[in-house]
């Protein structure tokens, strides 16, 4: 088994002062060669948007982009049509692929927006692009994982093009639960959102990251009050 640890602190920073967003891996000006991904897990960004602010439209390619609203709500527009509202207990999924572009803004005029905006390469290039967006309220249970992304349409959450799985965890109790890999050769990326967590002897406060290869499974014992996401992707790049 290897691990990685990225305690909260160590992240890259940028204010943008309408745009504050912590970087757990290199990402746009913030540079740092031991931290360009973990596996196919290329972006981890933790933003805030002011009110009234947002990011302007602007384009991507072959990258699959997750969007998880934290708190507050973001205003969604891009190339193909689609206009629409991400909330908090909300999940986005766009396949950028042959290219799209969109936009994001916080219409709200006396409140932030806080949401995770994550980027994962895909195992296939110049695919058509794609979104989709579901409520987890449905799907949400407490005191145990509960799937919220895999590479299948017909699993529970969203689907993207990579043999990746995430999981979200609300815990209000002292939980212990075990974490399996659905394939062979992944690795699993555990982020703090609330609370703390001990990971394989290894103690995590919020937004602290732990990274784990070589393994096929895990235990994690979560706090009281906490809440975490654990991302498994492949740990080898595709060859595309």
């Amino acid at each position: 088994m290897k691990t990685v640890l990225h305690k909260a602190e160590t992240r890259g920073f940028a204010n943008h002062g309408w745009l504050k967003s912590y970087h757990t891996f290199s990402f746009a000006a913030y540079r740092n060669p031991e931290r360009n991904h973990f596996g196919v897990l290329r972006v981890l960004n933790d933003d805030r948007v002011a009110a009234g602010m947002g990011f302007g439209t602007h384009p991507h390619d072959n990258m699959e982009i997750i969007s998880i609203p934290l708190s507050g709500d973001l205003e969604h527009k891009d190339s193909m049509s689609n206009v629409t509202t991400i909330r908090e207990g909300d999940i986005q999924v766009m396949s950028a692929g042959t290219g799209i572009s969109h936009s994001e803004y916080n219409k709200n005029n006396d409140k932030e927006v806080q949401f995770l905006q994550i980027w994962i390469f895909p195992k296939e290039r110049q695919v058509t692009p794609r979104y989709d967006q579901i409520s987890l309220k449905e799907i949400a249970t407490i005191n145990n994982f509960y799937q919220i992304l895999s590479p299948n349409s017909e699993d529970q959450g969203v689907w993207i093009h990579q043999d990746a799985w995430f999981s979200l965890g609300d815990f209000k109790q002292e939980t212990t639960t075990t974490y399996k890999t659905h394939k062979e050769g992944n690795g699993i990326y555990v982020f703090i959102l609330e609370g703390e967590a001990t990971t394989n002897q290894i103690k995590l406060e919020k937004r602290d990251g732990l990274g784990i290869w070589d393994t096929t499974e895990i235990t994690i014992t979560a706090s009281p009050n906490s809440r975490i996401l654990v991302m498994e992707v492949p740990m080898q790049l595709p060859r595309i």
